[in-house]
């Protein structure tokens, strides 16, 4: 199939959805030949689009806004994902070498890419937190959820579910509200699933945790603020991104004036109150490390916080609290 435009037109001229224009430049390229190769690096780049459209993306839906610094921030979103152990290193260098290859199908040229995928992960690369997170004060919270109540409360709500169960933005958006608060109610505890990554979810990956105070009132607020009509923080007829881009995007601008980073630090925060609430010591990052505490103590606490957020791996606490004293 040949563009669908003007080669100077939105996506180069292959269509108005970033995804679409990907895989048929790719299709173009190879000239329907090499079926595998396309469908592979097609993959890869619908995981590109999903980033640009995330809380961490740039929201963009025509290639002609991307350029190197769009790919440079991807790579170091993919060296994330490699430190918290849900890709591998070849799968993070492939993608980006597809999206190389796709950013070339697209334009026709060479010009915006990345020179070497395995440079820019390496470099963005960092796996023990060395600053203690923002947000872990609770008065601090509290400050950025009254001035994000006044413009924003379903942004205010996910700051505070955020901050008590230490949810991913996407999870404290999607979550069955109605069923959290009938299981803190009955079971006095909660099972976080919804919009979890990398499909850990179901019977096969509980994540229940312990119902507090500040979670019951984190609950209450979320529910409070709910859309008529819906069981979690987006409007029936409201979509996840279209949320991201109205709600999300400028609630951010609030954060930063409140010196928090993301919602992103709230979840950081979280994991290093839960390590001083397990063993009774500053988490790592807060201590400086001066202290040594107890091995088996430390690898409790670990365990027990890779498992409340939902990780499979003990190390990629580290990129919460620091390592190991």
């Amino acid at each position: 199939m040949a563009l669908v435009g003007r080669r100077n037109g939105r996506n180069f001229g292959y269509g108005r959805q970033l995804s679409y224009a990907g895989a048929q430049a790719l299709r173009d390229m190879f000239g329907g030949g090499h079926y595998g190769t396309v469908k592979a690096h097609s993959g890869r780049w619908q995981a590109f689009v999903r980033w640009c459209r995330s809380e961490d993306g740039p929201g963009f839906n025509d290639a002609r806004q991307i350029d190197r610094q769009t790919l440079l921030d991807y790579a170091g979103h993919l060296s994330k994902q490699v430190e918290q152990g849900v890709i591998g290193t070849a799968t993070a260098q492939n993608r980006l070498s597809s999206v190389n290859q796709t950013m070339a199908a697209l334009r026709g040229d060479q010009y915006v890419k990345v020179p070497s995928p395995s440079d820019a992960l390496g470099m963005q690369r960092t796996t023990v937190r060395t600053t203690a997170p923002q947000g872990q004060a609770h008065e601090q919270v509290m400050r950025i959820v009254e001035a994000l109540r006044e413009q924003h409360p379903r942004a205010a709500a996910i700051a505070l579910l955020a901050r008590a169960t230490g949810m991913h933005l996407r999870e404290a958006i999607l979550a069955d509200l109605p069923r959290l608060n009938r299981e803190a109610e009955q079971y006095g505890k909660i099972n976080i699933q919804d919009g979890t990554k990398g499909g850990r979810s179901g019977a096969s990956a509980p994540r229940w945790i312990t119902v507090n105070d500040y979670i019951r009132d984190a609950l209450a607020f979320a529910h409070q603020v709910s859309p008529d009509g819906s069981r979690n923080l987006l409007a029936p007829d409201e979509s996840y991104l279209s949320f991201q881009q109205r709600i999300v995007r400028l609630a951010r601008d609030i954060l930063h004036k409140h010196y928090l980073k993301g919602f992103h630090e709230l979840r950081a925060a979280y994991a290093c109150v839960r390590y001083e609430q397990i063993t009774h010591h500053l988490a790592p990052t807060n201590s400086g490390g001066c202290r040594r505490l107890d091995p088996h103590l430390d690898r409790e606490a670990r365990l027990k916080i890779s498992y409340e957020l939902g990780h499979g791996r003990i190390d990629v606490v580290s990129a919460y609290i620091s390592g190991r004293t």
